[in-house]
């Protein structure tokens, strides 16, 4: 996958919990408190993951 749709997908993850971060904190509803904390976690992996290969990228210049 290119780096760039590597970009377009962590900020489709970030919009994505939009919703259920409203849920858990304006409704207390731990279901999506539960699913925002999961999509943080994939946000994590996915900007690691962006930010090697920067590095890389950065590294061959």
């Amino acid at each position: 996958m290119a780096s760039i749709d590597k970009f377009k997908e962590l900020k489709s993850l970030i919009d994505g919990l939009e919703g259920d971060a409203e849920k858990f904190y304006a409704k207390g509803n731990s279901a999506a408190g539960t699913r925002v904390r999961k999509g943080l976690q994939d946000i994590k992996t996915l900007s690691q993951s962006l930010r090697l290969g920067i590095q890389e990228l950065k590294n061959k210049k």
